[in-house]
């Protein structure tokens, strides 16, 4: 070590006797850990000091220098595989697999310089959590979330961004969150069209008395629920936001005819209103505040378009005569569309034209 030393101390008296100017050297890389991220949507910090992403599109934002950052990531047991999705410099850039295990994720920028990075989960809570332990780069640093209003988004696996991005996996092909795309669900884009905040509170098949092919545990039933898991022991605080709008789309898999495989009844109208009204009392119970907006579904056509309209009309209707203190529920009702996704369920293309056409009704919300 004392040869090193005076090694050093020569090469350095050497250069300084030549005029020679030292090589700048690169700026350390440092450790952003898992507790200085400032994440947004359903997390957990747990005992380990790790960031858990749980919810769809649950995100945080970190900048760097240079032109390479990693990301820590790993899986919890079971999970054999499972999708992040980030922006650079502002623009959305592509989906980058987590396997358990694995090496880092490496981020590559075009230049030196500085940039951000928002990073998302693009899966559902079902999936599982992707765990963040670090981050690592040139004076890499935690960015804050924009102080901005905050939509919340309550709905099924539409709102999840499910089946919509088969880019890398064809339809039929892989497994079912191979295809899910929450940056790019109607949800998302909406806020940033809006420059709000947004959280998304979704579950693929889920309803509000029944969900696609079970009678449940239903919305209602897991909502609470930190990972929308009838059996989950955490609870959700909801404390941690105050959504100046919650938005709610639920209806698609009460309608639904099922697998064809499990006996299932004839629709209840009476049903889905009460357990929609009851639904809608626990939501206030949490956001006394928010403005509730009631969404119908762009896949029901015909008498089922028909038949849903009617029952949040009614919804809409016992609301405000229960609440009179209230902001009014608003209600919307989309046009029907031809989905292009897989199984049915609208692509990114579809959700790009579901966002436009929802823009002018959140946005008078907002105002």
């Amino acid at each position: 070590m004392k040869f090193l030393a005076h090694y050093a101390l020569v090469a350095a008296s050497s250069l300084a006797l030549s005029g020679a100017a030292p090589h700048p050297t690169a700026k350390p890389v440092t450790t952003l850990p898992a507790t200085a991220l400032q994440p947004y949507g359903r997390t957990l910090l747990n005992q380990q000091k790790q960031l858990e992403l749980i919810s769809s599109a649950a995100h945080l934002g970190f900048s760097f220098e240079g032109t390479e950052c990693r990301v820590f990531a790993t899986l919890p047991a079971g999970q054999d595989h499972n999708y992040l999705q980030y922006e650079l410099d502002g623009v959305y850039q592509k989906r980058l697999r987590v396997a358990g295990g694995a090496a880092p994720l490496v981020i590559t920028a075009p230049g030196p310089g500085k940039h951000t990075v928002w990073l998302y989960k693009a899966t559902e809570a079902h999936t599982g959590a992707i765990v963040l332990d670090k981050i690592t780069g040139q004076n890499v640093r935690a960015l804050p979330n924009p102080r901005l209003p905050l939509i919340e988004f309550i709905g099924n696996s539409i709102t999840c961004g499910a089946a919509a991005d088969p880019s890398e996996v064809p339809c039929g092909t892989g497994v079912y969150h191979d295809q899910h795309n929450a940056y790019l669900a109607y949800g998302p884009r909406v806020a940033r069209a809006l420059h709000t905040n947004f959280v998304l509170s979704s579950v693929s098949g889920i309803g509000i008395y029944r969900n696609w092919n079970s009678e449940g545990p239903n919305m209602p039933q897991v909502y609470e629920k930190l990972d929308f898991q009838e059996k989950g022991t955490r609870q959700w605080d909801f404390k941690t936001y105050s959504p100046q709008v919650v938005s709610i789309a639920l209806g698609t898999n009460d309608l639904s005819a099922g697998d064809g495989k499990t006996s299932r009844l004839p629709f209840d109208s009476t049903r889905y209103v009460s357990s929609y009204l009851q639904f809608i009392k626990l939501v206030k119970s949490k956001y006394p505040q928010a403005q509730l907006a009631l969404l119908s579904s762009p896949m029901a056509s015909g008498q089922n378009r028909a038949l849903l309209q009617r029952c949040l009309t009614a919804v809409q209707q016992q609301t405000n005569a229960a609440y009179p203190a209230s902001k009014p529920v608003a209600t919307y009702f989309f046009q029907p569309m031809q989905a292009r996704g897989c199984s049915g369920h609208p692509n990114v293309e579809d959700h790009a034209i579901l966002a436009k056409e929802l823009e002018p009704f959140f946005s008078k919300l907002l105002r």
